[in-house]
């Protein structure tokens, strides 16, 4: 068994961390094993090393190792990609394709970011941790498949499962050994050797003496909070042997290169603020169709208040006629002057009146959900033109709707367009 000293030589890993330490320990120690593992931290913590690790010192090293990003592959095609698809299973399926769990067969394969697969991809995924059987994507055919899976998430887990958004079956399925990468900022003492490694590979590569920090600089990179963790750091050594003449860098000089703390990094984007900023009942497609129910609600008020008043109209409610028709400018082209036309109220009419009136709420109802219809029936309209128009490519068309890809993949299953 190789020792930890050894795997940081063969894997370019930096640091004395005990918490990082103790991570590639647990790797070596799985590696020989085909159980699941799951690998945690913050995003930019290094923890696509881990799957690496574990591939390189198990019996399945001379096998394929096929690592796949979760998180960027389309909802409508991350199961053609996974498990293949038959020829004519979907629009562009062309012929027939093996998928990523068919290609890797004994081998391994790396799901980063597996918090993002959908809930019906995730259901695949269970039958293959439970028997290794999967299906493609318009095929009835089971096929078999012997691959060790060893996923990634920079999300809290348990707060999806709450939220109805990941499995609690497929996660303890995934989590039957959990490796936990450190952030950087915990990291104190190998923050300053990850610099000097980056910024010696930058002399290198753009050939120019490397870059010494005094100790005012050295005490305030350890200092730093480092979000975007080893990547962030990375970055922040690229631009400084780039752009400084001055190869000996001073506090202030560094601190030119950091953004202020608490302003908004690049870098992790948390759940919270996901969810409130990329919430598909806010897209902007909602947002207009919302606006002319509201219209809508002030032009059938108006309506019920003349049908229960024979007084002019600029009597009723001013600032309501206002708000549909305009100011006051445009008030000329409105004849508020014309007198009502009068009418005798024989009995019959007059209780017409009357049942007109009790009615009220009655019509009231009809009309919003009527409104519910047309705004739904609209929103179907703009989808169908969206797709016409740019020949059923759908991220072009939820571009140009300001939606998600997702988002609308669901809009179509949900209206069956």
């Amino acid at each position: 068994m190789e020792t930890v000293q050894a795997i940081k030589q063969r894997f370019e890993i930096i640091g004395n961390d005990p918490k990082l330490n103790r991570a590639i320990e647990k790797a070596i120690q799985v590696a020989p094993t085909d159980i699941s593992v799951m690998v945690t931290g913050e995003s930019g913590v290094g923890k696509e090393n881990i799957p690496r690790i574990i591939h390189s010192l198990s019996h399945r090293k001379h096998g394929k190792y096929i690592a796949v990003n979760c998180g960027a592959i389309p909802e409508g095609t991350i199961d053609s990609e996974l498990f293949g698809h038959e020829k004519g299973a979907f629009t562009g399926a062309t012929s027939t394709r093996e998928g990523y769990f068919e290609v890797a067969d004994g081998g391994t394969i790396f799901l980063d970011e597996v918090g993002e697969l959908p809930l019906t991809t995730q259901v695949r995924l269970l039958r293959v941790l439970e028997n290794g059987e999967f299906i493609k994507v318009g095929s009835s055919q089971v096929q078999k498949t012997n691959v060790r899976i060893v996923a990634a998430t920079n999300v809290n887990l348990f707060n999806a499962i709450e939220k109805g958004k990941f499995r609690e079956d497929l996660y303890y399925r995934l989590t039957t050994v959990e490796i936990t990468l450190p952030p950087l900022r915990e990291r104190n003492e190998d923050i300053h050797l990850l610099f000097r490694k980056f910024v010696a590979d930058f002399a290198h590569k753009y050939k120019m003496p490397p870059l010494k920090l005094d100790d005012d600089a050295v005490q305030l990179l350890q200092k730093f909070r480092w979000n975007g963790n080893i990547r962030q750091l990375r970055n922040v050594a690229e631009q400084i042997s780039v752009l400084e003449t001055n190869r000996d860098i001073s506090l202030a000089t560094l601190k030119s290169y950091l953004p202020t703390e608490g302003s908004n990094l690049p870098s992790v984007i948390n759940e919270k603020k996901k969810e409130s900023d990329f919430s598909t009942e806010r897209d902007i497609l909602y947002k207009v169709l919302f606006d002319m129910k509201s219209d809508l609600n002030d032009l059938k008020k108006l309506t019920l208040e003349l049908m229960k008043n024979g007084t002019k109209v600029q009597d009723i409610n001013p600032n309501l006629i206002q708000k549909i028709y305009g100011s006051q400018e445009n008030e000329s082209e409105i004849d508020f002057e014309e007198e009502p036309r009068t009418a005798v109220m024989t009995p019959a009419t007059r209780e017409d009146n009357y049942q007109m009136q009790d009615d009220n709420y009655l019509f009231a109802e009809t009309i919003e959900e009527e409104e519910v219809l047309r705004l739904e029936q609209k929103e179907i309209e703009m989808i169908k033109k969206s797709l016409e128009k740019n020949k059923g490519k759908r991220k072009a068309a939820a571009d140009e709707l300001g939606i998600s890809e997702r988002t609308l993949y669901r809009k179509i299953k949900q209206f069956d367009l």
